[in-house]
Protein backbone atom coordinates (compact mmCIF):
# COMPACT_ATOMS: atom_id res chain seq x y z
CA UNK A 1 0.00 0.00 0.00
CA UNK A 2 1.27 4.00 -0.60
CA UNK A 3 2.92 5.40 2.15
CA UNK A 4 2.28 9.20 2.36
CA UNK A 5 4.58 11.31 5.29
CA UNK A 6 1.48 13.01 7.19
CA UNK A 7 1.55 15.31 10.33
CA UNK A 8 -1.24 16.90 12.65
CA UNK A 9 -1.01 20.85 12.38
CA UNK A 10 -3.29 24.09 13.18
CA UNK A 11 -3.10 25.86 9.74
CA UNK A 12 -3.07 29.20 9.74
CA UNK A 13 -5.01 32.09 8.77
CA UNK A 14 -4.30 35.01 6.62
CA UNK A 15 -3.36 37.33 9.34
CA UNK A 16 -1.10 35.24 11.41
CA UNK A 17 0.83 34.72 7.91
CA UNK A 18 1.22 38.35 7.14
CA UNK A 19 2.69 38.77 10.50
CA UNK A 20 4.91 36.31 9.67
CA UNK A 21 6.10 38.03 6.40
CA UNK A 22 6.79 41.28 8.31
CA UNK A 23 9.32 39.76 10.92
CA UNK A 24 11.02 38.13 7.67
CA UNK A 25 11.41 41.04 5.99
CA UNK A 26 13.03 42.47 8.79
CA UNK A 27 15.16 39.34 8.90
CA UNK A 28 15.83 39.31 5.55
CA UNK A 29 17.18 43.09 5.21
CA UNK A 30 20.17 42.19 7.22
CA UNK A 31 23.04 41.30 5.40
CA UNK A 32 23.20 38.21 7.11
CA UNK A 33 19.67 37.21 5.70
CA UNK A 34 21.33 34.89 2.91
CA UNK A 35 22.57 31.98 5.47
CA UNK A 36 18.75 31.64 5.99
CA UNK A 37 16.37 29.11 4.04
CA UNK A 38 13.76 31.03 4.66
CA UNK A 39 9.98 29.27 4.62
CA UNK A 40 7.11 31.13 2.81
CA UNK A 41 4.48 32.04 5.26
CA UNK A 42 2.09 30.23 2.89
CA UNK A 43 3.35 26.69 4.03
CA UNK A 44 4.11 27.54 7.83
CA UNK A 45 1.76 26.08 10.49
CA UNK A 46 2.25 24.78 13.38
CA UNK A 47 3.09 21.35 14.23
CA UNK A 48 1.36 19.37 16.71
CA UNK A 49 2.86 15.68 15.73
CA UNK A 50 4.67 14.26 12.83
CA UNK A 51 3.64 11.36 12.11
CA UNK A 52 6.01 10.33 9.78
CA UNK A 53 5.38 8.05 6.77
CA UNK A 54 1.87 5.81 6.98
CA UNK A 55 -0.02 3.94 4.30
CA UNK A 56 -2.79 5.38 3.25
CA UNK A 57 -5.51 3.29 4.29
CA UNK A 58 -4.72 4.50 7.86
CA UNK A 59 -5.94 8.47 7.08
CA UNK A 60 -9.72 7.78 7.90
CA UNK A 61 -8.48 5.80 11.08
CA UNK A 62 -6.18 8.63 12.13
CA UNK A 63 -8.74 11.40 11.54
CA UNK A 64 -11.41 9.77 13.51
CA UNK A 65 -8.37 9.63 16.57
CA UNK A 66 -8.08 13.22 15.86
CA UNK A 67 -12.33 13.72 15.85
CA UNK A 68 -11.82 12.09 19.36
CA UNK A 69 -9.19 14.21 20.91
CA UNK A 70 -10.88 17.07 19.38
CA UNK A 71 -14.29 16.20 20.39
CA UNK A 72 -14.55 18.40 23.99
CA UNK A 73 -12.37 21.38 23.21
CA UNK A 74 -14.08 25.33 22.53
CA UNK A 75 -12.41 27.34 19.81
CA UNK A 76 -9.52 29.11 21.33
CA UNK A 77 -7.22 32.01 19.93
CA UNK A 78 -3.78 32.03 19.16
CA UNK A 79 -1.73 35.25 18.39
CA UNK A 80 2.33 35.89 17.25
CA UNK A 81 4.69 35.89 20.46
CA UNK A 82 8.51 36.89 20.38
CA UNK A 83 10.62 35.65 17.64
CA UNK A 84 13.58 33.18 18.64
CA UNK A 85 16.21 30.19 17.80
CA UNK A 86 16.77 26.60 18.40
CA UNK A 87 19.44 25.97 20.08
CA UNK A 88 20.42 29.67 21.32
CA UNK A 89 21.27 32.99 19.63
CA UNK A 90 24.91 32.14 19.93
CA UNK A 91 24.37 29.15 17.07
CA UNK A 92 20.59 29.47 16.13
CA UNK A 93 19.93 26.77 13.85
CA UNK A 94 15.71 27.29 13.35
CA UNK A 95 14.82 30.87 13.35
CA UNK A 96 11.16 31.18 14.39
CA UNK A 97 8.43 32.74 16.00
CA UNK A 98 6.57 31.79 19.39
CA UNK A 99 3.13 31.35 19.84
CA UNK A 100 1.18 33.54 22.45
CA UNK A 101 -3.08 33.76 23.44
CA UNK A 102 -4.54 31.12 24.88
CA UNK A 103 -2.03 28.19 25.92
CA UNK A 104 -3.60 26.48 28.15
CA UNK A 105 -6.21 24.94 25.69
CA UNK A 106 -3.48 24.55 22.83
CA UNK A 107 -1.15 22.64 25.58
CA UNK A 108 -3.90 20.34 26.64
CA UNK A 109 -5.41 19.92 22.92
CA UNK A 110 -1.84 19.04 21.68
CA UNK A 111 -1.54 16.82 24.76
CA UNK A 112 -5.23 15.21 23.80
CA UNK A 113 -4.29 14.32 19.83
CA UNK A 114 -1.15 12.74 21.37
CA UNK A 115 -2.97 10.38 23.63
CA UNK A 116 -5.39 9.55 21.03
CA UNK A 117 -3.08 8.77 18.87
CA UNK A 118 -0.87 6.62 20.75
CA UNK A 119 -4.12 4.68 20.98
CA UNK A 120 -3.44 3.52 17.63
CA UNK A 121 -0.11 2.85 17.96
CA UNK A 122 1.83 5.92 17.36
CA UNK A 123 4.76 6.93 19.70
CA UNK A 124 4.05 9.38 22.18
CA UNK A 125 5.85 12.39 21.81
CA UNK A 126 8.67 12.55 23.86
CA UNK A 127 9.72 15.92 23.85
CA UNK A 128 8.08 18.97 25.68
CA UNK A 129 5.56 20.79 23.20
CA UNK A 130 7.26 24.11 22.80
CA UNK A 131 4.20 25.81 19.81
CA UNK A 132 6.13 27.91 17.51
CA UNK A 133 6.60 28.89 14.01
CA UNK A 134 9.53 28.08 11.95
CA UNK A 135 10.62 31.14 9.78
CA UNK A 136 14.06 29.78 8.53
CA UNK A 137 16.80 26.94 8.79
CA UNK A 138 20.63 28.34 8.96
CA UNK A 139 22.69 26.77 6.46
CA UNK A 140 24.77 24.32 7.33
CA UNK A 141 27.77 26.11 5.64
CA UNK A 142 26.99 29.30 7.63
CA UNK A 143 30.34 30.64 9.85
CA UNK A 144 30.02 31.17 13.92
CA UNK A 145 30.57 34.66 13.05
CA UNK A 146 27.24 34.79 10.94
CA UNK A 147 25.33 32.89 13.13
CA UNK A 148 26.18 34.70 15.96
CA UNK A 149 24.69 38.12 14.37
CA UNK A 150 21.54 36.52 13.06
CA UNK A 151 20.85 35.54 16.84
CA UNK A 152 21.40 39.47 17.71
CA UNK A 153 19.32 40.19 15.00
CA UNK A 154 16.52 38.12 15.88
CA UNK A 155 16.24 39.34 19.59
CA UNK A 156 15.53 42.70 18.11
CA UNK A 157 13.11 42.01 15.90
CA UNK A 158 9.55 43.40 16.46
CA UNK A 159 6.23 41.73 15.74
CA UNK A 160 2.44 42.79 16.12
CA UNK A 161 1.89 40.78 19.02
CA UNK A 162 -2.13 41.89 18.89
CA UNK A 163 -2.75 40.17 15.35
CA UNK A 164 -4.43 36.62 16.37
CA UNK A 165 -6.65 33.69 15.13
CA UNK A 166 -9.49 31.58 16.67
CA UNK A 167 -8.24 28.13 16.13
CA UNK A 168 -11.85 26.28 15.23
CA UNK A 169 -9.65 22.92 13.25
CA UNK A 170 -6.97 20.68 13.51
CA UNK A 171 -5.80 19.77 10.21
CA UNK A 172 -4.20 16.08 8.72
CA UNK A 173 -1.65 17.45 6.86
CA UNK A 174 0.45 15.52 3.95
CA UNK A 175 3.92 16.38 3.26
CA UNK A 176 5.73 15.45 -0.24
CA UNK A 177 8.81 16.46 -0.57
CA UNK A 178 10.09 18.40 -4.12
CA UNK A 179 13.43 19.95 -5.60
CA UNK A 180 12.00 23.39 -4.36
CA UNK A 181 10.79 22.32 -1.02
CA UNK A 182 7.81 20.34 0.82
CA UNK A 183 4.32 20.74 -0.70
CA UNK A 184 1.52 20.31 2.04
CA UNK A 185 -1.99 18.80 1.27
CA UNK A 186 -4.94 18.85 4.03
CA UNK A 187 -6.39 15.23 3.84
CA UNK A 188 -8.78 15.66 6.84
CA UNK A 189 -9.62 19.09 8.92
CA UNK A 190 -11.19 17.92 11.95
CA UNK A 191 -13.50 20.68 13.88
CA UNK A 192 -13.04 21.18 17.90
CA UNK A 193 -15.77 20.20 19.35
CA UNK A 194 -19.43 20.71 17.49
CA UNK A 195 -17.97 22.97 15.43
CA UNK A 196 -18.34 22.89 11.66
CA UNK A 197 -16.13 23.96 8.97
Amino acid sequence: MEQIRTFVAIELDDALKAGLRQVQEQLKSANVSRIGRWVSPDSVHLTFKFLGNVPIGRVEEIAQAIKRACASFAPFSISLAAAGCFPNARRPRVIWVGIGGDLEPLKRLQRSVDSELSNISFAVEKRRFHPHLTLARIRDRARPREREAMGELISTAKLDASVSMTVREISLMRSDLQPTGAVYTCLAAIALGNEHP
